[in-house]
């Protein structure tokens, strides 16, 4: 068996809902510190959901004897940190989503079966195996390269699907005090279509999400002259918003898109009107929008419909997060390179789906993208990879650290 197969069969069997880590963190921590890794946990949040992050790095030219100790390893770092070598940081998470119902998966979730060629186990895809990846890769490339030029770090959290309030977001500010500086970044995401490598992310869209409630005057449905139907004051608008062009995207983006997601009202008797309506609806939203400018435009909408502000309704707004986007460059490049070399496949750049920690990295690092195995089966039950795609991922994450070491060396 393949060392990084093992490894993500080792990690699938530490039962780590979100928030739990189940020691996966641990067992990472033991193989990157005998390659000259400084490992420090960083815990947060309450007792009651308590969220472990590690930061685990290797700062270059650091002749590896054994297991440095930390005082010596620490010193390295601070002096690596004064010199112009790069930093390629390997991000993710050890959390995965609930089981769902165990009696309709085939095979228990945090046991790893293997049946037709598949690897079955929670977080099989999302992303137990792009962290076993990414240890392997990196394992063997310093077997290689023991004196690189290029710097390495992983970036993990055990709060991804859950909040994303303790996680990687906490550990960019942590960072970023530190005066960490990173300048590549690969989350481990799983990002494919149909076969590792065929699609890699250099951006995601910014969420926004948004409760607009709408007041009118309960009453008896047989009497409306009485009342005033929240929902019926709202119509014209939703029909607007449903309508609106928000922007026309641009050539890494697609055009940003407002949805309903939820409508309430009424007091569940059908000859009550209603006095007030909720609308939760979300902006998925491009570089070429802003909260701000969304924000005034759907407000706009509501009043060229008819509907005044505090009179007419309230707005509560929430942004989860930006868009990002990275551009073909060094980074873009060498996983271009190292996906062509590896498996063939001209890769394609892509910035859908949904969001992901790479919208807090991105906010320190200026190069990032998501590159993972297909995501055909990520939170759903039976849960499984094609056994094939997992030595092709872990050689293209292990082709990039050579080109971007070997982009290095050529300056």
């Amino acid at each position: 068996m393949h060392r990084t197969l093992i490894l993500a069969e080792q990690l699938i069997a530490r039962p780590s809902v979100t928030p739990l880590d189940g020691d996966c963190q641990k067992l990472i921590a033991e193989r990157l510190t005998p390659l000259g890794f400084v490992c420090e946990t960083v815990e947060s949040g309450p007792a009651d959901f308590r969220v472990v992050n590690l930061w685990a790095k290797r700062p270059s030219n650091l002749h590896v004897a054994g297991v440095l100790s930390a005082s010596t390893a620490t010193k390295n770092i601070a002096e690596s940190n004064s010199t112009t070598s790069k930093l390629l940081v390997f991000a993710g998470h050890t959390d995965v989503v609930p089981t769902g119902p165990l009696e309709q998966w085939t095979s228990n979730p945090f046991v790893p079966s293997h049946r037709d060629g598949k690897l079955y186990g929670r977080g099989a895809s999302d992303m137990k195996t792009s962290i076993a990846a990414f240890v392997v890769a990196v394992e063997e490339f310093l077997a290689a390269n023991p004196n690189p030029a290029l710097s390495l770090a992983f970036l993990l959290t055990s709060d991804e699907e859950g909040p994303s309030v303790d996680g990687t977001v906490i550990m960019c500010d942590w960072l970023t005090k530190r005066g960490e500086k990173l300048d590549y970044c690969i989350v481990g995401e799983p990002t494919s279509v149909e076969k590792t490598g065929d699609m890699i992310k250099n951006g995601r869209r910014g969420t926004m999400s948004g409760k607009l409630t709408v007041k009118g005057i309960q009453g008896h449905i047989a009497y409306p002259h009485l009342a005033e139907n929240p929902i019926h004051k709202f119509a014209p608008a939703m029909a607007a918003l449903v309508n609106t062009e928000w922007d026309k995207g641009n050539e890494f983006f697609p055009a940003t898109t407002w949805q309903i997601s939820n409508i309430h009202g009424g007091t569940g008797a059908s000859n009550v009107i209603p006095g007030h309506a909720v609308v939760d609806f979300n902006f998925r939203f491009s570089t070429e929008s802003t909260p701000e400018s969304l924000q005034k435009r759907l407000v706009d909408v509501l009043i060229s419909s008819g509907l005044q502000p505090e009179k007419d309704f309230d707005l509560q707004w929430t942004v989860g997060g930006l868009p990002f986007l990275t551009r073909p460059g060094e980074l873009v490049h060498a996983v271009q390179a190292a996906i062509r070399a590896e498996t063939g496949l001209e890769t394609q750049l892509s910035t859908t789906g949904g969001t992901s920690d790479g919208r807090f990295i991105a906010k320190i690092c200026e190069q990032v993208i998501e590159c993972g195995p297909p995501n055909a089966t990520i939170h759903k039950i039976d849960e499984h990879i094609v056994v094939a795609d997992i030595e092709p991922l872990k050689n293209i994450y292990r082709r990039t650290i050579e080109n971007l070491e070997a982009g290095l060396k050529s300056r």
